[in-house]
């Protein structure tokens, strides 16, 4: 598999500015290692000299690698400083972050039954994500986030949806609330929602009612499918403003904190029942002026394409999810022909598991391939429309060789496999409902396609 990078050499950098104007930085402190509490070096910090191994592990000799990586953010901003990480490979993968990420999956893959009963991500699945990195993930670095790019949240995301759909689902759901937030708030909102890099914000696109009062909006309603709402601090909600004369309603979109609304726990699915997908309630709720969004700035810099990755990444991790539970009963598993002992003796059998992970494996590149052609846009840059619908039906392709992939696998584990008790059943739930997002909608994408291959003149639609 792409995502299981051979290892490499980690390093942390910590950078300040260097007084050469915005973006331009020195290195502050720099550690190499296998991990990141590698041999001691000397660096220099607010006029004081300290070893890296002191720094990465501190007193509470924390060795795990989110847990450096958390205990030295705090250590800079105590010195009031900026910081940045670097974990790379040579191939652009963020190595020390996967890890992370495949160990989150472990921790959240025992909570899995849990989550989906309780109908929210446990307390243990959410440290762990957290510890992780999973809720810093498109937080810019000078604000003491990781700042990865799609390629790497896509592969993060993707392992943590091998452990648990569900709670990859709400990282994915947050990191691009965060990326809303970061593009579209005044300074000051900006500063209150990012003052916990790792809180988490969770959305919904439905749309609420507003009235306009002196220095904000006192805001109604109710906005279902807000994913990940129990864990949220914060919440972007859509609203109607009221028209105003000849001015028809004009949408618009805020965000609040999630003490002042309730939660009506109505997310009640066949699948991704950890999400927490449940309706926040408003009433007369106030929001100031400086907690509205610009709606053109948010529209003009995100990538939609980008969106729909980085919600297809736990999906994918849930098909690989399903493969890794197949694989490992094949030896297992009595076969049902008497000239093979077990499964993994009949050749139709081994034929049958290559063929589901082909397509999965096929997905994979499909999904990497995006994030990849995404990456590579200059800043300002917009993919010529016809290059956007093929990497839409490029993603819709993946989604559809994953669900054939997880049909073949149910075949081939047999009927205990939708056992209750069985995680390939909740596997094969959870990316039923999840490809089944707007994002995912095919029809859609291949009208879209289809009328620019012919040069009609009719506007795509929004989705590309």
């Amino acid at each position: 598999m792409n995502l299981s990078s051979k290892p490499t050499e980690a390093r942390i950098d910590v950078w300040v500015p260097d007084g050469g104007g915005p973006g331009s930085w020195a290195p502050l402190i720099r550690a190499r290692g296998a991990g990141f509490g590698g041999d001691a070096v000397d660096i220099a910090a607010a006029g004081r000299t300290e070893s890296a191994q002191h720094v990465l592990l501190g007193e509470q000799a924390d060795r795990s690698r989110a847990g450096s990586r958390r205990y030295l953010r705090n250590r800079c901003r105590s010195w009031n400083v900026a910081w940045r990480m670097t974990t790379k490979s040579t191939d652009g993968a963020s190595v020390p972050l996967l890890d992370a990420a495949r160990t989150a999956a472990k921790q959240a893959a025992v909570e899995a039954a849990a989550t989906e009963r309780d109908r929210r991500i446990t307390g243990v699945s959410a440290a762990a994500a957290r510890a992780a990195g999973a809720f810093a993930l498109g937080v810019r670095r000078s604000d003491g986030g990781i700042e990865a790019d799609l390629s790497t949240r896509v592969r993060f995301l993707a392992e943590l949806g091998r452990g648990c759909p569900s709670t990859a689902w709400v990282a994915a759901t947050n990191l691009e609330a965060k990326r809303v937030l970061q593009i579209g708030t005044s300074d000051e909102a900006y500063a209150d929602a990012f003052r916990d890099v790792d809180s988490v914000v969770c959305s919904s696109a439905r749309p609420g009612t507003a009235v306009r009062e002196p220095g904000g909006l006192r805001i109604s309603g109710r906005w279902s499918y807000a994913s990940g709402c129990e864990l949220a601090e914060w919440a972007i909600l859509s609203v109607q403003l009221p028209g105003e004369g000849d001015r028809p309603p004009q949408p618009a979109a805020v965000f609040a904190r999630t003490r002042d609304l309730t939660i009506d726990r109505d997310w009640h699915m066949a699948g991704l029942c950890g999400t927490g997908s449940h309706t926040l309630v408003g009433d007369d709720v106030w929001i100031p002026d400086s907690h509205r969004l610009d709606l053109p700035r948010i529209a003009a810099a995100l990538s939609n394409i980008a969106i729909a990755v980085g919600l297809f990444a736990p999906l994918w991790g849930a098909a690989r999810g399903a493969l890794d539970i197949v694989v490992d009963v094949l030896a297992k598993r009595t076969s049902p022909n008497p000239a093979h002992p077990t499964l993994a003796d009949s050749p139709g059998a081994r034929r049958n598991l290559a063929v589901a992970a082909h397509k999965i494996d096929t997905a994979e590149r499909r999904m990497l391939g995006i994030a990849a052609a995404v990456d590579a846009t200059q800043p300002g840059e917009v993919l010529a429309a016809e290059e956007r619908a093929r990497l839409r039906m490029d993603l819709i392709a993946a989604v559809r060789e994953c669900r054939s992939a997880l049909e073949d696998l149910l075949d081939l584990h047999g009927s205990t496999g939708l056992d209750s008790s069985n995680p390939l059943q909740r596997y094969w739930r959870d990316f039923a409902v999840g490809s089944r997002h707007v994002q995912f909608t095919s029809h859609v994408v291949e009208e879209d396609y289809g009328v620019l291959l012919l040069g009609i003149n009719e506007a795509p639609s929004a989705m590309l």
